[in-house]
């Protein structure tokens, strides 16, 4: 079995996975709730959370699994991007697991962990394809090659669709995180109102804008 680790911003993360890779035994997700007063991610209180939580969730992934360190056969962690601080905290613990059990330990790359996750929703799914990411604080746009291999098609040229979104909530007093307030406050909205304009319209590339 798998034990993967994911602290690369604001959630604390560990799963179970099968060797294949294409069913998880267990998914815990721990999301800070800290950062609500400073209206987006402080670094800093990521990574003491982080630390404080990591095992707890690490043990609760193996519970859920029904398994125990024992039948771990490799430890995954993600070791970028993400904030430094935070992603320290995972890559340690991990690394100590790994050692300590004489394990392998498989660095993660978690854009590509955000696009290997189809593989676990849609059983089927086989390359090629092209995957679009809108993760926090990114978007992009990749093609997966029949190897399997990641080709960037287009990105944000400035901020990412989540983080405009927190900002533009924080302007309008909404709270954080911005996403899913702007949602609410969109239900009674007029969605004709405002004629707002099409980033890089009439541009020759698969980029995003959305500053």
């Amino acid at each position: 079995m798998i034990l993967a680790i994911e602290t690369s911003c604001d959630d604390t993360c560990a799963a179970v996975v099968e060797p294949d890779g294409r069913r998880t035994l267990s998914n815990v997700v721990h999301t800070q709730t800290e950062h609500a007063r400073y209206g987006g991610v402080v670094p800093e209180v990521a990574s003491r959370a982080h630390l404080e939580r990591l095992d707890g969730v690490v043990q609760r992934s193996l519970s859920e699994a029904v398994i125990s360190l024992d039948e771990v056969s490799s430890v995954a962690v993600t070791v970028r991007p993400g904030l430094i601080g935070a992603l320290l905290v995972g890559v340690a613990a991990a690394k100590g697991l790994a050692y300590a059990r004489a394990l392998p330990l498989v660095p993660v790359n978690h854009l590509e962990g955000h696009v290997a996750a189809a593989y676990l929703t849609d059983p089927d799914l086989e390359p090629p394809f092209v995957a679009l990411i809108a993760s926090g604080g990114h978007t992009a746009l990749y093609s997966v090659d029949q190897d399997r291999n990641m080709r960037l098609l287009g990105e944000t040229l400035d901020d990412a669709a989540g983080e405009a979104l927190d900002k533009g909530a924080r302007m309008l007093g909404l709270g954080f995180p911005g996403g899913p307030a702007i949602s609410e406050a969109a239900r009674d909205g007029d969605r004709d109102r405002y004629d707002f304009p099409v980033g890089l319209k009439g541009k020759d590339n698969l980029d995003f804008s959305f500053s």
